[in-house]
């Protein structure tokens, strides 16, 4: 009951109806361990008639498609939030209809998880120079495997081969070194991938130092497989020879030196070693490598065969002999052959040898899907066919002998025999009463198929093929009519032209005037579209006998050979003719920079194509992020020749990230830009300008303030980026130097207990980098931070002028007193106590008078 009511009550209609074949299969599936919103989509499709209908399996039992969780769409399963131990297994699908069924291979469902690297420090490890080491990598728990990558020192700066003295396993992670140097002496980290579906998973392990020491007895080391001698035999060292499989080793594949032998490339299916010392041969050593699964040869069905007859086909998906390890080979029709007792095919006509089934005495109940799977422990395949077996009188009322077969003299004509019979019938030819046979001009082959070469006048007449088997005979008969052959009478001419130019290319050709003559072109083999009123080809109209193409505004693209086909229903005559496009050149390639420096670097390049006109000169052209698109850089010479494959680009950005492009010109034109090369950072430089807008002033007691604007991205020239502030009292002779190492700073608050109030300073700041320093800006004047004057105005008088109005005067104070910039003075005044007309008190002690407007010079004032 494994694929239990498959088909059932349904009939396979032959000639109408076909079994399912796959067009898409499962795949298997890693999924996140632990994401519980996404989907898994395992695909199913199957060409079939009727259509095929579909089932799921996960290991062995029905998918319950009832379930929310599960969906089917078309045949595919979708399965929503799948779970870590629920959801996982294998997975295949069944494709059904009243013709079979056929089973899929299998997808596994996994759950991928990467765990992270243990916490602990791990031990130094020592490595004498001129030896090897190796570092472990001790992945953490993981599935699947794992992709293998080590940096040193920070990431990401990752280890390359170095000419072959690191290699990092892919098996277990591990870091070797061939041969130690001291400035191996660093920090190593495993950089550790796992790669799954929908998502890619990193971490890195804690720091491996390794420490190089000097070694004074330089050792070398390589992988080796070594034979030693007795060390205490007093007889000469032995030779060695080492044999794979009783011959020699290739000395493209191993090297020997003394005993050790290096196994380096194209290791083959076994490698045994010998040794022979003396009488003595060494143990055998066994290499064996695994290969997984392929079909050489798939089933070849569908069949129609003759169920009477002991005919014995052969379902022979042959499997490459090499395989290793052993291979189990199973045969399906429809259900297992093994676990189907209902099967017309009895044990007695089935003969299974390897990858062959061989089905004997044919009968019309064998009809169905037949599947062979293969598998060992790398995996299963599978290949699927439908045999139809058929019974059937010659018969050609659907497909007969053309009735009327035109033939160009000169030529050759095909006439098809295929009538619908089975089983296979006899065929023959005849023209009137002459039996046909094989001559120099005339060809019967056993398919059917009737050839005339060198057709003739003479060979116009009616010709009839006939079909025999055990069941009966029929016969179709046609007419061949000879016509005039097609020839070219104005073949095209060969053109040159300017891109956006126009261009006629002629063709006239004489044909059979009973029959209609067309014409089409082709660009290099493809055919091209002439109906398109707005495309660039056009006919050119006039006679029928003429059919000329127009060209408009030809493009570089246009360029190649073109063909010209003068065709009727009987032959056809071609000629070509070859159109040069000429047209500004084709974008330079190999764009690469070299020799980068602070402020310029080297470019080179190959030169692209001419397009026929000589390259006139190259222009460069940059890319930075402080610029919104490109700009044509400055070079060194500032005129570059056609014949340059290389130049200098100078006035450059210390520091900064560029691309650049090479655009190539001739006398038509300029050409399209190359591919942008890498993007390049230039060397780093010492600051060169100073930093801006110098000032400051204000702040709390005892506060020197001091501000500028920050340096923009392109003025820095480096990292390790800050300001270098000096300050001093005006007329000493002492700087005061602080540092601010942000490069975002705008300020700068000194303060100082001792800091005079609204003491005149004079400040001056540059900028540095890891390169060193740049000049100085000019000078600028700041004052400290101002307080409260310390000094009452004296003399104060007050004049009454009026019943409503006073006048009050005072002697102004010196400026040394005021402790800053002087703004004004306060008056206030006392009145008398008032009554209001609730006869309750109201006192102000003094009112407030505040004048902005005074001026430090102001005496007096009046007040109403």
């Amino acid at each position: 009951d494994w694929l239990e009511g498959a088909g059932s009550g349904d009939v396979c209609i032959t000639g109408h109806d076909s079994g399912p074949v796959f067009e898409e299969q499962p795949s298997s599936v890693v999924y996140p361990e632990g994401l519980s919103e996404g989907k898994v989509t395992l695909n199913c499709q199957a060409r079939a008639s009727p259509a095929a209908t579909y089932s799921w399996r996960v290991n062995g039992t029905d998918v319950p498609v009832g379930d929310p969780r599960y969906t089917l769409v078309a045949g595919n399963l979708v399965i929503s939030g799948p779970q870590f131990g629920r959801d996982g297994g294998s997975y295949q699908c069944l494709a059904i209809n009243r013709c079979g069924t056929i089973l899929s291979r299998a997808a596994n469902l996994k759950f991928g998880y990467l765990n992270d690297f243990p916490g602990e420090g791990r031990s130094p490890q020592t490595a004498y120079e001129g030896a090897g080491a190796f570092l472990a990598c001790q992945p953490p728990a993981h599935y699947p495997v794992l992709s293998y990558r080590w940096f040193v020192s920070e990431f990401p700066s990752f280890m390359k081969p170095d000419g072959g003295r690191w290699f990092v396993s892919q098996v277990t992670g591990n870091l070797y070194l061939a041969k130690a140097e001291p400035n191996d002496t660093a920090s190593y980290f495993c950089f550790t991938t796992i790669n799954m579906d929908i998502s890619t998973k990193s971490t890195f392990s804690k720091a491996n130092q390794l420490t190089v020491q000097p070694d004074a007895n330089a050792r070398k080391s390589a992988p080796a497989i070594t034979v030693v001698p007795d060390p205490f035999s007093c007889k000469p060292r032995p030779s060695i020879r080492w044999l794979r499989n009783g011959q020699p080793l290739s000395t493209q594949v191993y090297t020997h030196t003394h005993a050790d032998t290096h196994i380096h490339t194209h290791i083959h299916t076994y490698i045994h070693t010998y040794n022979p010392l003396s009488p003595i041969i060494s143990p055998f050593l066994y290499l064996s490598i695994h290969r997984s699964l392929y079909l050489s040869n798939h089933l070849s069905l569908p069949l129609s065969l003759n169920p009477f007859l002991s005919i014995s086909p052969i379902i022979s998906p042959s499997l490459y002999r090499s395989i290793h390890p052993s291979l189990y080979l199973s045969h399906y029709l429809s259900l297992p052959l093994s676990l189907n007792p209902s099967l017309a095919l009895s044990q007695d006509r089935v003969e299974v040898n390897g990858g062959r089934l061989k089905v004997i005495n044919l009968a019309l109940e064998d009809s169905g899907m037949y599947q062979c799977v293969a598998e060992n422990k790398h995996g299963t395949i599978y290949s699927n066919a439908e045999l139809r077996v058929q019974v059937q009188v010659p018969d050609f009322r659907s497909n007969p002998v053309r009735r009327l077969v035109p033939a160009a003299r000169g030529g050759q004509v095909m006439m098809e025999c295929r009538p619908r019979a089975a089983p296979k019938p006899t065929l023959f030819w005849s023209r009137g009463t002459e039996l046909l046979t094989n001559s120099s001009r005339v060809t019967v082959t056993p398919d059917g198929m009737l050839r005339i070469h060198n057709i003739s006048r003479a060979d116009e007449g009616k010709y009839t093929c006939f079909a025999e088997n055990y069941l009966g005979k029929a016969n179709s008969t046609g007419h061949l009519s000879v016509r005039d052959a097609t020839k070219i009478t104005l073949a095209p001419s060969n053109a040159d032209i300017n891109q956006g130019e126009n261009v006629t290319l002629q063709c006239h050709a004489s044909h059979d005037p009973t029959m209609d003559l067309t014409f089409t072109w082709a660009l290099n083999g493809a055919l091209l579209d002439l109906e398109d009123p707005g495309g660039p080809y056009h006919r050119v109209e006039g006679k029928e006998t003429v059919g000329d193409l127009l060209i408009v505004s030809g493009h570089l693209s246009q360029a190649g050979i073109y063909s010209c086909t003068a065709q009727t229903v009987v032959d056809s005559a071609s000629a070509s003719a070859k159109l040069v496009v000429r047209g500004p050149p084709g974008p330079p390639g190999g764009l690469v920079v070299k020799n980068v420096a602070a402020t310029s670097v080297e470019l080179r390049w190959s030169r692209g194509y001419d397009n026929h006109s000589p390259i006139g000169k190259y222009v460069i052209m940059g890319h930075s992020p402080l610029s919104p698109g490109w700009k044509r850089m400055r070079t060194d010479p500032s005129n570059i020749e056609g014949n340059a494959e290389s130049i200098r680009v100078v006035g450059l950005l210390p520091w900064m990230d560029y691309e650049f492009q090479v655009i190539a010109s001739n006398i038509l034109g300029s050409g399209e830009p190359s591919m942008s090369s890498h993007t390049i950072r230039t060397q780093q430089a010492a600051p060169t300008v100073a930093p801006s807008g110098l000032g400051g002033g204000g702040g709390d007691r005892n506060e020197l303030i001091i501000t500028w604007t920050p340096m923009a991205r392109e003025y820095q020239n480096g990292d390790g980026f800050g300001y270098i502030l000096a300050f001093r009292k005006q007329n000493s002779p002492t700087w005061v130097v602080e540092r601010v190492s942000n490069v975002e700073s705008s300020r700068y608050v000194y303060s100082n207990q001792s800091l005079s109030p609204y003491c005149l300073f004079e400040v001056k700041i540059k900028a540095y980098n890891r390169k060193g320093e740049g000049p100085f800006s000019q000078i600028a004047v700041v004052h400290s931070a101002e307080e409260e004057p310390t000094v009452a105005p004296s003399r104060i008088n007050a004049t009454a002028l009026t019943a409503f109005e006073m006048q009050v005067s005072w002697d102004p104070i010196q400026h040394l007193s005021t402790n800053g910039i002087l703004q004004g003075y306060e008056v206030r005044t006392c009145t008398t106590p008032t009554y209001n007309i609730c006869d309750k008190l109201f006192y102000e002690p003094w009112s407030k008078v505040v004048c902005s407007t005074f001026s430090p010079q102001t005496n007096g004032i009046s007040m109403k």
